[in-house]
Order: C-alpha cells, then sequence, then structure tokens
C-alpha cells in the first residue's frame, strides 16, 4: 500500500511536525489511469462542498499514483481470480463534519470514484479509516485509493481529540470506541448520496485496532474488516511486556498523537475560530491523558500494572462480540508479533470467516503494505487481498474460489525464508518439546563460551547474568520496539556481539527444525537485589556464526505469578505463560533465593536448516525497549543468576510444528 506511513516520515512527524502547515483545501480531484496516461495528478475542479456551497480548489495533498495494467492472476491460486484493474479517479470532499451523539463534531474526508474529474455517479460500498494521526498530515497519509479507483468510497475520519475533530483524545476510551459504531451507520445512511449502506473498516496499526472495537458494537451497514498489524491484548502485547514498560515506542507514539494534533486544521481558513478552539483543546488534552499516562506507567502508579485502564482498550475484552469476516495481517517482528495470531485464533474459534498473514515485518514494514517478500500463496499484495476480500464480503460478489487459494494461516519461515501455510494457529501438528539448559564445558556459559540445551538432565553451576545496562541495544531489538522507525543497522540482523554480554545456550541440529507459535523459558533465578528481569532471544546461529533473533521474550521476578488456568499449555507443557500483571500479584523477591519464572517469548515461525544452531541467550535488560518503572528500578540493582541443575531445572519449551 503505497500509501500507508513511511519510517521516515513518521519519525519526521514527530520531530517536526509543530512546523507543518497544512494549506485549507475542500475538494481535489486525481485523473483515472486512462486519463492521467500512468502518471498521478493533482487538478483544480469546481464542485459541490459537503454544505452544498461550490468552492474552487486545488489539492496540496500527495498525488496518488493510478494503477495501469491488465489484471493479475493471483500468485498460487487456481487462475480463477484476479485483481481488477483500475477505472476511477478520485475526488477528495475534505473535513466533512460528523455529530455525535453527545454533539461532539468530528471531521471526515470523504474520497470518491471519479470520472472525467467529477464524482462518479450512483451509490458505492464504502471503507472507513478512522486516524488520530491527523488525515490532514501528509507524513502518515490514510487514503487507501487503490479501492477507490476500483470503486469503492472511502472515509478516513479524525477520531475525537485529533486532527479537525472536536474533543478529548483518550485513546480508546468508551467514548471513542462509542464514534466508531455512530460513524459506520453515519457512512452506511440513505442520506449520504454515494453509499450503497454497506461499510467495511481497514487501516494498520491505531487504525486496525479500533476496527476491532467497532465491529464488537455491530453497527448497521458493517460487512467485513482489514486490520493490518492490529493488537490484542495493549499492556501484554506492547505496553509493559513482561512487566516492565515499553521506552522505545511509547514515548514516541504519545508524542506523534500529540504532535499531529495541534497541527492547524485544514478547515482552519474557512473557520479559523473554530479551528483555533479545536487546537487548543487538544493541547489541554495532551496534558490531561497524555502525560499523565505515561508519567503513571513511568513512576509505578497503577498504570504500571494491568487493570481496567488496560482492559478498556485491549481488543480482547472485545473479540467474542466481533462477527463480521475479518483478514489480519501481522509481523514477526511486529510490535504487535504476540496479539495478531491470537486476534486470529479467538475469532476463528467463535466461527467468524478469517485470515491470518504474518510476514518478516516491522511494524512500519508491513503498515506500508509493500514488503519485498510479496507476492505470498493466495495474494500478489496487501491491496489485492483487501479487494478480493471486500469485493466478495460487503460487494457480496461470489468468489467460489477464496477458500482454495488464501490458506488460513500464511507465514513466512524465519530461518530458511520463503512461505507456508497452515490450517490454523496452533494446529494439532504442533507439539511441545523441552530441552534442558546446562552448563558450559568449562567456566560460566556465555555467548562466546555457550552452554548446552540437552534432552538429558540439567547440570552445572549457575551462571550468573551480568547487569549490562546496554544490552539489547545491538540487536534487533533496537528497530523491532521502536516499531521500525529506527533503520536496521547489522546489529538487526547479527547478534552475536549482543550475545556477548549474557549467557547463552546450544543445541547443533542434525536435521531441520521447525518451529510454529510461542515458546516458553521455564527459568529458575535468583538475584542479590529485590527485583530483576529476565529477558530471553531465541535465535537461529548459521555455520558462519551469524546469529539470528527469531523472537523474544521479558519476565519481571516479582511480577511471576502464573495464572495456569488462563496459560496455553500443550502435551502437559505450559507453552504459553498467562501471568495477571496486576498490583495485587506483586510477590517478594529475597536476595539469594531461587524462583520460578516463566517467561513468554513471543510467537514465532521458523525453520531451522540441519547444521544450525538453536541458541537461548538471557540478559538482564532490553535497551531501548524496556525500563523499569521507578520502584522497581530501584530494587533491581543486584546480580542475576540462572540455575540449571536437578533441584532447578530451567528448560526451554518449543513449539515443533510435525510433518
Amino acid at each position: 500500500m503505497s500509501l500507508k506511513p513511511r519510517s521516515a516520515l513518521v519519525l519526521a512527524a514527530v520531530v517536526a511536525a509543530g512546523m507543518l502547515a497544512c494549506a485549507p483545501a475542500s475538494l481535489a480531484v486525481h485523473a483515472t489511469p486512462h486519463e492521467a496516461e500512468g502518471r498521478a495528478q493533482a487538478l483544480t475542479s469546481t464542485a459541490p462542498t459537503q454544505a452544498g456551497t461550490v468552492a474552487p480548489t486545488r489539492s496540496t495533498s500527495r498525488a496518488y499514483p493510478a494503477a495501469v495494467g491488465p489484471p493479475r492472476t493471483v500468485a498460487g491460486s487456481t487462475g480463477q481470480w484476479t485483481a481488477r484493474p483500475a477505472t476511477y479517479g478520485t475526488v477528495i470532499e475534505r473535513d466533512v463534519p460528523i455529530t455525535m451523539s453527545d454533539g461532539v463534531v468530528l471531521r471526515a474526508d470523504v474520497i470518491r470514484p471519479a470520472r472525467d474529474g467529477r464524482p462518479a455517479p450512483g451509490r458505492f460500498p464504502v471503507v472507513l479509516t478512522q486516524t488520530p494521526y491527523n488525515k490532514a498530515d501528509p507524513a502518515i497519509p490514510a487514503a487507501e485509493t487503490y479501492l477507490v479507483q476500483r470503486g469503492y468510497v472511502q472515509v478516513i475520519t479524525d477520531v475525537r481529540g485529533t486532527g479537525g475533530s472536536q474533543g478529548t483524545w483518550d485513546s480508546f476510551g468508551t467514548r471513542e470506541q462509542r464514534d466508531g459504531a455512530e460513524i459506520v451507520e453515519w457512512t452506511a445512511s440513505p442520506q449520504r448520496s454515494w453509499s450503497d449502506g454497506k461499510v467495511a473498516t481497514f487501516g494498520a496499526s491505531y487504525m486496525a485496532i479500533n476496527q476491532l472495537f467497532t465491529a464488537a458494537q455491530h453497527p448497521r451497514g458493517l460487512k467485513a474488516a482489514f486490520p493490518i498489524v492490529p493488537a490484542d491484548d495493549i499492556y501484554r502485547d506492547v505496553v509493559a511486556s513482561g512487566g516492565q514498560v515499553d521506552a522505545g515506542f511509547i514515548p514516541l507514539w504519545l508524542g506523534l498523537v500529540t504532535a499531529t494534533g495541534v497541527l492547524p486544521p485544514t478547515s482552519t481558513g474557512a473557520d479559523p475560530v473554530m479551528a483555533s478552539g479545536v487546537m487548543a483543546a487538544h493541547l489541554g488534552g495532551a496534558g490531561a491523558f497524555q502525560l499523565p499516562t505515561l508519567m503513571s506507567s513511568l513512576t509505578g502508579g497503577d498504570l504500571a500494572y494491568d487493570g481496567p485502564f488496560y482492559r478498556l482498550r485491549s481488543p480482547a475484552s472485545v473479540l467474542d462480540q466481533v462477527r463480521v469476516p475479518t483478514f489480519v495481517v501481522g509481523g514477526w517482528y511486529d510490535i504487535f508479533q504476540r496479539g495478531e495470531p491470537l486476534v486470529y485464533e479467538q475469532l476463528r474459534r467463535n466461527g467468524v470467516p478469517t485470515r491470518l498473514l504474518m510476514g518478516p515485518w516491522t511494524h512500519v514494514q508491513a503498515a506500508t503494505g509493500t514488503p519485498s517478500q510479496l507476492p505470498a500463496p493466495g495474494f500478489p499484495s496487501v491491496d489485492a487481498a483487501a479487494l478480493r476480500w471486500f469485493d466478495h464480503y460487503v460487494r457480496g460478489v461470489p468468489d467460489p474460489w477464496l477458500d482454495g487459494d488464501i490458506a488460513p494461516v500464511t507465514y513466512w519461515k524465519l530461518g530458511t525464508g520463503g512461505w507456508a501455510t497452515a490450517p490454523s494457529w496452533m494446529p494439532s501438528s504442533v507439539h511441545a518439546r523441552t530441552l534442558q539448559l546446562a552448563g558450559a564445558v568449562t567456566g560460566p556459559a556465555t555467548g562466546t563460551n555457550p552452554g548446552r540445551l540437552t534432552s538429558a538432565t540439567a547440570s552445572g553451576a549457575a551462571d550468573p547474568i551480568a547487569p549490562v545496562a546496554i544490552s539489547g541495544l545491538c540487536s534487533r531489538s533496537s528497530s523491532q520496539w521502536t516499531a521500525g522507525i529506527v533503520p536496521e543497522t547489522p546489529c538487526a540482523t547479527d547478534d552475536r556481539v549482543d550475545d556477548a554480554t549474557g549467557p547463552a545456550y546450544d543445541v547443533r541440529l542434525t536435521k531441520p527444525l521447525s518451529l510454529f507459535g510461542p515458546v516458553a523459558l521455564r527459568a529458575f533465578v535468583s538475584t542479590t537485589g529485590r527485583d530483576a528481569m529476565v529477558a530471553a532471544r531465541l535465535e537461529d546461529v548459521a555455520p558462519d556464526g551469524t546469529v539470528t533473533q527469531l523472537t523474544g521474550g521479558w519476565q519481571v521476578l516479582s511480577l511471576r505469578a502464573l495464572d495456569r488456568a488462563r496459560s496455553r499449555v500443550v502435551d502437559g507443557q505450559v507453552l504459553q505463560p498467562f501471568h495477571p500483571f496486576t498490583r495485587a500479584s506483586v510477590l517478594p523477591v529475597m536476595p539469594g533465593a531461587v524462583y520460578e519464572a516463566d517467561v513468554e517469548l513471543f510467537p514465532t515461525g521458523a525453520v531451522l536448516a540441519a547444521g544450525h544452531t538453536l541458541r537461548i541467550a538471557l540478559h538482564a535488560f532490553d535497551t531501548p525497549h524496556l525500563v523499569a518503572p521507578v520502584p522497581q528500578l530501584t530494587d533491581s540493582t543486584g546480580v542475576l543468576s540462572i540455575h540449571h541443575d536437578a533441584t532447578y531445572p530451567s528448560q526451554l519449551v518449543l513449539p515443533v510444528r510435525q510433518g
């Protein structure tokens, strides 16, 4: 999707968004592929606005490349389905007011199919996108003209308290969730002359998460959803993985929403008084929500722990109410890596038509929709998948080849590379395999003198995990947990430097090993302090010594309480531990005592070749990803040790896919 956020542009928006200016515009027109002869153009036009007035305008937005060429046959398909070519241009009506039931006015851009520079006659199905990043900001465009050029209207709204919309932003709060349902019904209303009453939702990241909250309310007219990189559990997926605060992404994200929220609305020229009031409210909202939220998390307040605040804002709380067909796109190196398979799994369990695509992508790479690994079996691009999904479930076009062409789960195999399919998430072919941690032949286990992973009895003296504050900095963590905004360095594809800062345990493979699902580390640890965190990375070590991260996980000792009933247990082994992470679940940590800490390593899909080595590497920090809240930080001044003997048998639990 050529019009999703670019990593450099997102970073620029955070740093310099306050200096950007958006020229007021009411209507922008883009030519059809035939009119433009393959070139994107922005034309001057005269057309009626929402209020019925006539305003000549010139577009100041990004020009949209027109898709031209013959229909594309889906890669790996039966050859019966092809992506329709673009047949329309686009016309944009800006800042259309939508009044919510509490009187707050939200603003929407309506992008319509066009012919000869004017809105095409007739009614069309509608694609809704709800953004908190200011629909007018060219750095983070939400427009999906690929679909508009193929006969869909797109409505892009600024969620309340952001962009040109009134109100106060509170990130997926109760009122914002209700807004989503009301916007769908406004969009589907016969009063909209361009709507045929059928609505789909579409978008990435925040714009993916709010699709699930909207769908759970069953608004009239909603037929399908296409969330790209959505979360399942806001606390566990990203805010406080393992019990420490995500310092790599959360401050960046809150800053982004704040910066784009104080840009002058595009309606400033037409109504400067209204625009000034909106900007003032947004500034006040930053002090009322963003700053207190961040400070509570970092200082050990209520938001450092799981509780009602995060339950309200987690799609996991409402997935059982979602009924519309939902296509989920995720990434193995995404900030929501943990949650995307869980969203799919819960929907499928409830009988909802759904698909899951997991690529080797960071958040930004997946959100752009044009990663180099595509095409995948079943579709050449995310755009084409969305078109096919919506044509079938929204327009009602028969597609008897859909189930045969697109597998329930399609995923990129880390390690050997290439695409694989599965009949479900965690199918019956996945079994738990345990390997015991054992000491090095001589001396403490390190990345350069690794211990062993063995099916025999655990053995060896405890190994220290040095408190190296820069652990994680030279690893994929720097890129993944800044959403891919920080460019990948050689450290992102080779962890050997970082592995030298902590113990590691290896097993050389004599035959290929296929992994598919979450991973668990049952770690017996002690510390000389009163708290600590175990950071674990599962890695593929090539014969030339290159160390590639497959996945990672984290666990704070004081938050080690395990809810086995909510954990995923496979073959009698806890494969995906579930920890309450509430203030009430905090357990004491005494210096020198040995505690069992079940570390949840986020899911992966990988095939390691024969001759490669599987490694688990351990650290006490993951920089820049995680930082301990202040009270926890003051207690975490000791030295961790990992135990692996007959009394304290630390072990790795793997999701091995057979067949």
